[in-house]
């Protein structure tokens, strides 16, 4: 299991939460789309949304905040049908780069909001674990299955080399972006260096 099994029922509170969260970025991201994501207020979208502006920044105290949880959304309604890709191929590293294609499609159709999603996460490099994507989880469960296949070595553990990857994810996406990202199919090509470099090194090992 790559992908955190879905969780449990959720209470009517948390149901309403999860229902006032979705509305709030439903509404801002038909402001981003409309008018750019630069000169959309936090007060146009709480009057989009029909909230008050406290109950606004209570969920969401930054637009950048509203980005993470679209994204968050996405790549968990995405899961079902990702985890089944993945589940076909039969390398653990063969997964992990088709994990990496699939996250740099979907990075270049979002490029407008990578870059202010990119500084809210690498200003805060140490968020909870409920404000995670949970990409992090899925490089841990693939590394640890590759180790298991004596793939790749068994130290240090996956848990640890799951938090290198995840970093150097977010610095190539931070490089592509600085050299334009503007060019479809460039990212997965950044992605498949990072991931050389983070299985091989830079002492020539072979591949």
């Amino acid at each position: 299991m790559f992908f955190p099994p879905p969780a449990a029922d959720p209470s009517r509170r948390d149901r309403k939460r999860q229902e006032t969260s979705a509305r709030i970025v439903a509404a801002a991201f038909e402001l981003f789309a409309r008018n750019g994501y630069e000169t959309v207020t936090m007060e146009q979208i709480a009057a989009a949304a029909d909230v008050a502006k406290a109950t606004l920044y209570a969920y969401f105290p930054v637009k950048e905040a509203i980005v993470r949880e679209r994204f968050h959304a996405d790549l968990a309604a995405a899961a079902p049908a990702v985890q089944a890709e993945l589940a076909q191929l039969p390398t653990a590293v063969a997964r992990l780069r088709r994990l990496l294609e699939l996250a740099a499609a979907y990075d270049e159709r979002q490029r407008g909001y990578l870059r202010p999603y990119l500084q809210f996460r690498l200003s805060r490099p140490l968020v909870p674990e409920r404000e995670r994507s949970g990409f992090e989880r899925v490089f841990a469960a693939l590394i640890a299955d590759a180790q298991a296949r004596g793939e790749i070595a068994a130290t240090p553990p996956a848990a640890q080399l799951a938090h290198y990857l995840q970093f150097l994810h977010l610095g190539a996406l931070v490089r592509w972006l600085d050299e334009g990202g503007e060019a479809d199919g460039r990212l997965v090509g950044e992605f498949a260096a990072m991931l050389d470099l983070f299985l091989h090194g830079v002492t020539g090992a072979p591949r």
